[in-house]
């Protein structure tokens, strides 16, 4: 992570700050996601998916959240590329009845309390909205939101 801090900061990034070996980095400036591609496909031979989020986008779909402070790992939110028209109906016929789903403009949230290995909704999130989507757990995106603040 440290590498690709020093390749977003050769791209404009400014204070890039990166979370464990997960991808997640938090900067500063405007670094597009082609230009982060084509860079990793230079740097290492391989052209990632990069999912680039404007902070007030991430705080925008955080600070909807519809679930009360659910244990970090077993609710995830789906961030999406650009808004989406979900398949609600096809979600609900796989959804688990412990389960619970919300939908939002620009996010899917999901709370597994079994388990999102367990989930077969989960693994079906991002072709039922059709779109580019990322996934993260909560207690990745409270750490997201400690690096925004810093």
């Amino acid at each position: 992570m440290k590498e690709l801090c020093g390749m977003l900061e050769m791209l404009g990034a400014v204070n890039p700050q990166s979370y464990i070996q997960s991808g997640n980095v938090v900067v500063g400036g405007a670094v597009s996601a082609e230009a982060m591609e084509t860079a990793i496909e230079a740097d290492k031979g391989f052209r990632p998916r990069v999912m680039v989020i404007p902070a007030d986008v991430f705080l925008e779909i955080v600070a909807k959240n519809p679930f009360a402070e659910p244990e970090g790992k077993l609710l995830h939110i789906w961030f999406a590329s650009t808004a989406f028209t979900f398949d609600q109906g096809k979600a609900d016929s796989i959804r688990e009845e412990s389960e619970a789903l919300h939908i939002g403009a620009r996010a899917v949230y999901l709370h597994a309390p079994k388990g999102i290995g367990r989930s077969k909704l989960a693994a079906k999130i991002e072709r039922l909205a059709g779109v580019p989507c990322t996934a993260r757990n909560m207690n990745t995106v409270r750490k997201l939101l400690e690096m925004l603040d810093a």
